[in-house]
């Protein structure tokens, strides 16, 4: 039985296939819910760091924290369809502010 491959044999579908079209609308949907999913994880981390007063658990949280502030800076021009609305931005970035001082108490516990 030889091992290589019979490189003549036609490929099963020859006709490339079309390259899906995305609309911004998509590519904004995305991002938001992607921003979103990072703040569900973030809260969650947050959560358990509260409740097992680890000190590995608060430096997850403070990670997941750092990132989701750096997902809601203000963006560039060519990248408004990646980020979360304004208003929904500003309160999370306050969420974020009140997260990080919740942390710093957290930490103060642990020590």
């Amino acid at each position: 039985m030889p091992l290589a491959t019979n490189l003549t044999l036609p490929a099963a579908n020859p006709k490339p296939r079309p390259t899906p079209t995305l609309s911004s609308a998509f590519g904004s949907a995305y991002s938001i819910a992607e921003i979103n999913a990072y703040i569900a994880v973030r809260d969650q981390l947050l959560a358990e760091a509260e409740r097992l007063h680890t000190s590995a658990k608060i430096a997850s949280a403070v990670l997941a924290n750092d990132f989701v502030e750096g997902c809601l800076q203000p963006v560039r021009s060519h990248y408004n369809d990646q980020c979360l609305p304004e208003t929904d931005a500003d309160r999370e970035r306050k969420r974020c502010a009140a997260v990080r001082e919740r942390i710093a108490q957290l930490i103060k516990n642990v020590a």
